[in-house]
């Protein structure tokens, strides 16, 4: 093991033990460091001894691959953290990204849904839970076989739709969220943080009958053949896009993430706070949730527009 893949680790494992980072994000970070490191490596520069130069020539060196702004800002918080963790830990003198401004980043609005679409987006769910729907790979299936998939993809969209989970915290709920007493799930997000997220009666449904198609036992409500031994972030976007197609729907339109993103929009249409959808949604600062804004700005203008006293003068 390099050096440099020695302090990769150190942070790593800092990172999962003091704030709680998934595994998803390690995984991520382990990725650009290695590239950040690697290019440091290339350039002659060593991270623990040397100034805030060859930190800028590698945020060039991204826009010349074609790095989004966004991404390009990501990789620079993930190069940030790793240099402060340096700093403080006494390996390095001086922390090199301090004196770097990020790249300037305009934020889209999100992809989301209308409520037509998702009706009828449950509406082909529901009918694949008959059996009579498309399989995975998009061919006719009947049967139980059929049934048990269609059934569990139609418990899938609904428990998202109706909680805005994020997609790693519903393919990894356990068994035991089926069979609950309580009209809410107690969800571990982001950096362990616990938050209760209230369970409507048809997503309460769907886990039933979910599980009374599950034929092995185990821990997970959405079990698999994979590594972690519960249905993967892919598989279940894959087949989203499968129902999506049959719905009539651009698959490229429709997403976990789309959804979680219609659950916290149509919310908001009708009346819900911000500070609520933040809290449902598991954001740890408002400024994420505010991603929103252009939704209420839009009820808004339809409130005044509808109830000012002067609007039909």
């Amino acid at each position: 093991m390099s050096a440099g893949d020695v302090l990769i680790r150190d942070y790593l494992d800092m990172l999962a033990a003091e704030r709680g980072a998934a595994a998803n994000t390690l995984a991520a970070y382990r990725r650009d460091l290695a590239d950040y490191l690697s290019a440091l490596a290339r350039g002659g520069h060593d991270p623990v001894a040397m100034e805030a130069a060859p930190v800028r020539a590698y945020l060039a060196d991204l826009e010349t691959r074609g790095l989004s702004a966004a991404s390009a800002a990501r990789r620079l918080s993930c190069i940030r953290g790793f240099h402060r963790f340096l700093y403080a830990e006494g390996l390095a003198e001086d922390d090199p990204s301090a004196p770097i401004g990020g790249p300037r980043r305009v934020r889209a609005l999100p992809k989301v849904l209308s409520v037509a679409e998702v009706d009828r987006l449950l509406a082909v769910a529901r009918q694949g839970a008959t059996g009579q729907g498309t399989t995975e790979d998009g061919a006719a299936g009947d049967g139980a076989a059929a049934r048990a998939r269609g059934t569990r993809l139609l418990c899938l969209i609904e428990l998202l739709y109706a909680t805005g989970l994020r997609v790693s915290e519903l393919v990894a709920l356990p068994r035991a969220a089926a069979s609950t007493k309580e009209r809410y799930l107690v969800v571990k997000g982001k950096g362990g943080r616990e938050r209760l997220v209230p369970l409507t009666e048809i997503a309460r449904s769907a886990m039933r009958d979910h599980l009374a198609h599950l034929r092995a036992d185990g821990p997970w409500l959405f079990p698999a053949d994979s590594e972690s031994g519960h249905l993967t972030r892919q598989s279940f976007a894959r087949d989203l896009k499968t129902v999506a197609t049959a719905a009539g729907l651009r698959a490229d339109r429709v997403s976990p993430h789309v959804l979680r993103h219609a659950f916290a929009s149509h919310l908001l249409q009708n009346g819900a706070d911000l500070r609520i959808v933040q809290e449902l949604l598991g954001h740890a600062d408002i400024s994420t949730t505010q991603i929103y804004t252009h939704v209420l700005d839009e009820r808004l203008k339809s409130m005044v527009r509808d109830l000012h006293p002067l609007m039909d003068a």
